[in-house]
């Protein structure tokens, strides 16, 4: 039973942390998107999705072991 809880702490510790970093990460690129690229909203997309997939593999990693 331990076992199974601190395997929920472990990943529910991930999904804060993958949250965080989106939200993070999305209004770090609508901020340079602002201040240096003028017509397309560029990295408000491309920040976010190196974050989710990095997040994946390293998802991928954890649950290899």
């Amino acid at each position: 039973m331990k076992d199974n809880k601190n395997l929920l702490v472990q990943y529910a510790a991930l999904a804060t942390q993958l949250m965080v970093s989106l939200v993070i990460t999305t209004f770090l690129g609508n901020w340079i998107d602002a201040h240096y690229i003028h017509s397309i909203p560029l990295l408000v997309w491309v920040l976010p999705l190196i974050v989710i997939i990095g997040y994946i593999i390293k998802l991928i990693k954890d649950t290899s072991k």
